[in-house]
């Protein structure tokens, strides 16, 4: 990532969740400039939101004048410090307006861009609309495809059909429900909630229901975790080398790291990696089975996790396209914009402000989970 040079018609692209902040910038064109990503633990309290916005204006100066343009979905609304998601959505509405003037606008689906003052009425079409922001925006460069955005805690498989976003569900509820939603992430997930069985030395053990290590300590002993995306702290506060995450990984089924060699504790990992891969890849299945015309469609990677879609992508012999090269970025940027593709998405359907309205999801106000 590199800072873009100002521009007067910047238009800015925010996906805020519980535990990253994701921003892209574009210009008035629709041409991605520059897209970057934060630690935001927005369940420890919004102040953590106020100092990353102070970060995006120190990032882009431009941000903080009249003259730009600021589009918001979000996530954030699910935290555990707000009472229900209503009162979240209402105060990341609230302290987004309070720092980024007039033109902030809330991406709501069906409902289209809301402002602010629209948002404590509209709260349920503004509350997780950031998968909706990502596939409305990948249905107008494909027609038939299943978007597999996997990010640091969950994943979206979200199929397009006919060049429309086809999901059962628009809640997270709904989408639980349906497969379109695995809470399965590449970094925060704590392993016991990936298996409670694993195979080590020979044996099936059980897993220990503790918090003693995440998926991301299996991604940096696999290599595939990127450090710029390994920004969470770890299970135990402990450092983030290859050596911890061997110990952690030790201790959810009850040994230490010296009871093994390095290569068998990284065989451990792949084993966690299959356990992963296997429980995307079964809801992947659900998905195609209630659209069966997406049986050989190519998946849209997205997500620091979309390595794990490649991977599904190559399993069933699939087609594979990055987020990043479908949204024509720089090379330089691909793998950001792949990384906050809400961030992105959103900006650039705001900028062709009336082009979400064409490939609305089908069916939102009728079906809403």
């Amino acid at each position: 990532m590199s800072a873009a040079d100002s521009a007067p018609t910047a238009r800015f692209g925010w996906d805020v969740g519980g535990a990253h902040v994701k921003v892209s910038l574009a210009d008035a064109s629709g041409a991605v400039l520059d897209v970057a990503q934060w630690a935001c633990p927005l369940w420890q309290g919004l102040d953590h939101l106020h100092r990353t916005i102070d970060l995006v204006f120190a990032r882009w100066p431009q941000a903080r004048t009249a003259a730009a343009h600021h589009a918001v979905t979000m996530t954030g609304e699910m935290v555990d410090l707000f009472e229900d998601r209503a009162a979240g959505v209402r105060a990341i509405v609230a302290a987004l307006a309070e720092r980024l003037g007039a033109s902030l606008r809330f991406y709501a689906g069906d409902a289209g861009w809301l402002a602010a003052t629209d948002c404590a009425a509209g709260w349920r079409q503004v509350a997780s609309a950031n998968w909706l922001a990502t596939a409305s925006w990948v249905a107008t460069r494909m027609v038939n495809a299943l978007l597999v955005d996997i990010g640091s805690t969950t994943t979206d498989i979200i199929p397009i059909v006919d060049g429309r976003v086809a999901a059962l569900g628009m809640t997270d509820a709904g989408r639980l429900a349906t497969g379109e939603l695995v809470y399965h992430g590449v970094v925060r997930t704590p392993l016991c909630g990936v298996a409670h069985r694993i195979e080590f030395g020979g044996a099936m053990l059980n897993v220990m229901n503790e918090w003693f290590a995440t998926t991301a300590d299996v991604y940096r002993l696999t290599g595939e975790l990127d450090p710029q995306h390994d920004v969470q702290p770890s299970a135990d506060q402990g450092p983030k080398t290859q050596a911890a995450s061997r110990a952690r990984l030790a201790r959810m089924i009850g040994h230490d790291a010296h009871d093994a060699s390095d290569l068998e504790w990284l065989q451990f990992a792949r084993r966690w990696r299959a356990l992963q891969l296997r429980e995307i890849g079964a809801n992947l299945l659900r998905v195609v089975a209630a659209h069966p015309t997406l049986a050989a469609v190519p998946l849209v990677g997205a997500g620091c996790g979309r390595f794990l879609a490649a991977a599904l992508a190559r399993d069933e012999a699939r087609g594979y396209v990055d987020f990043g090269a479908l949204a024509g970025v720089p090379d330089a940027l691909a793998a950001w914009a792949a990384t906050c593709a809400p961030s992105v998405a959103v900006a650039l359907l705001a900028v062709h402000e009336g082009g979400s309205q064409r490939h609305r999801a089908r069916g939102v106000s009728a079906r809403a989970a």
